[in-house]
């Protein structure tokens, strides 16, 4: 019985990378991949909050049910080199892909911390636009009776990026992509 030979290991490779960077279609975005500088190691940040806890329920005032204010998120200092951050907060479970509920970049590099409900600009920085097509912060709001992840990503950057404002998060992740010195999530999740 004759067997027909599987596809070359660079075929696959080179497969795998291309869905990886595949956009997804839907309101949201497709997975966001975003890598370091050249020959520099990404490191971890810890991201924490005291809105909410860890793999917690995130409170009703940071929904779409509730008053919709973004929550405390608090992260451990950066690497020497961060001039901005960028946060991305990503609901992983939606339908079609990664659906994004806030883009901000360009936060101050000295920052250690995004109080509850402030607008990215308080930091120095810039909001962009997210999957509901509003600039700004829009907290978790899956469908009725699901209950949704969110991923609150922060990301150190060696640069300010050269960015109009109410950019997407896909159009973020291309500018930052070869500038993240560090990055970190916290997931709470929403269900109504």
């Amino acid at each position: 019985m004759k067997t027909r030979p599987g596809p070359s290991l660079a075929f696959l490779l080179a497969s795998t990378a291309l869905a990886a960077t595949a956009p997804s279609c839907g309101g949201g975005s497709g997975t966001i991949v975003i890598a370091g500088p050249p020959g520099v190691a990404v490191q971890r940040l810890a991201v924490t909050s005291r809105s909410f806890s860890a793999n917690g329920p995130i409170p009703v005032d940071y929904t779409c049910d509730g008053a919709d204010h973004s929550p405390q998120l608090t992260w451990s200092a950066p690497p020497s080199g961060t001039k901005s951050f960028a946060i991305l907060v990503v609901d992983p479970d939606a339908v079609g892909g990664e659906f994004i509920q806030w883009v901000a970049y360009n936060l101050k590099g000295d920052a250690l911390a995004m109080p509850e409900n402030t607008d990215a600009s308080e930091l120095g920085g810039v909001s962009g636009s997210n999957g509901f097509g509003r600039v700004g912060y829009s907290g978790p709001c899956p469908p009725k009776m699901e209950l949704h992840s969110y991923a609150f990503r922060v990301y150190a950057l060696d640069a300010v990026l050269a960015v109009r404002s109410g950019v997407t998060a896909d159009d973020l992740s291309e500018a930052m992509n070869g500038h993240v010195l560090a990055r970190g999530t916290l997931v709470g999740t929403f269900s109504h």
